[in-house]
């Protein structure tokens, strides 16, 4: 492969965060400019295809290059996954769901790109964190996302007990989120743990036909009882005073 003297573009992707249209989620410009690609940085190539073929590709999906990102990302890996691009091909990042590069190993692709002088293009889409914030009513001049917390009873209340005390101390906004099938025991260490008076926010099958919002104070969701968490898509929000 002949090396550019200019590098191509490296777009990031946003991937729907469930079944349903496109046009409900990526605006027609996005759409046109992944219809021109034919390179993409996937963590499985599976989920990728099925995402185009879901936006409404109109290329062969087969012709699609697709490389996968491998377990352990070095410095020679990216490089590998990123020599198209600085050879002056237009490529695609891809997450398995939402942005790119945020809460997703993609970061380390991203950071790369602009030490190689790749120009990097954020395109428009769902991001289930943001949706979540801009949902739950708490504060969103300051807010910190925190990815996974342990999952070991005693060590995840005790992660709660921190995020909770730095939230009423900095009147921050703290999220996170859990696998799906542990969503149950999260919300219940949460009830456990947290204050009467705190504020959580459960996000669940954003963009969705399932999508379900709702913010309580502690007190008001053990009275009410808990939400259907299992097994579906939820970032968890909590707001200290």
């Amino acid at each position: 492969m002949s090396q550019s003297n200019t590098p191509g573009l490296l777009h990031l992707l946003p991937v729907g965060l469930g079944p349903g249209k496109s046009s409900k989620t990526h605006p027609p410009h996005v759409l046109a400019t992944l219809d021109v690609l034919d390179y993409f940085i996937a963590e499985r190539a599976k989920t990728a295809r099925s995402e185009l073929k879901r936006l409404g590709y109109s290329r062969a999906i087969q012709s699609a290059e697709i490389h996968e990102l491998p377990e352990q990302l070095d410095t020679r890996s990216i490089d590998t996954l990123l020599a198209p691009i600085r050879a002056g091909r237009d490529g695609g990042l891809m997450s398995e769901a939402g942005c790119p590069a945020v809460a997703d190993p993609g970061a380390l692709i991203v950071r790369r790109a602009h030490t190689l002088g790749i120009r990097v293009i954020p395109q428009v889409g769902p991001s289930s964190l943001l949706l979540a914030l801009m949902a739950s009513g708490l504060n969103g001049q300051g807010f910190a996302f925190h990815g996974y917390l342990p999952q070991k009873p005693d060590e995840r209340r005790n992660a709660i007990q921190t995020l909770e005390r730095e939230s009423a101390k900095l009147a921050r906004t703290q999220f996170f989120i859990e696998t799906p099938y542990r969503n149950l025991a999260m919300f219940a260490s949460l009830l456990e743990t947290c204050r009467e008076d705190t504020l959580i926010c459960v996000a669940r099958s954003l963009t969705t036909a399932s999508e379900w919002v709702m913010t309580r104070r502690v007190g008001d969701w053990k009275k009410n009882g808990p939400p259907d968490l299992d097994r579906q898509p939820v970032v968890f929000l909590l707001l200290a005073s």
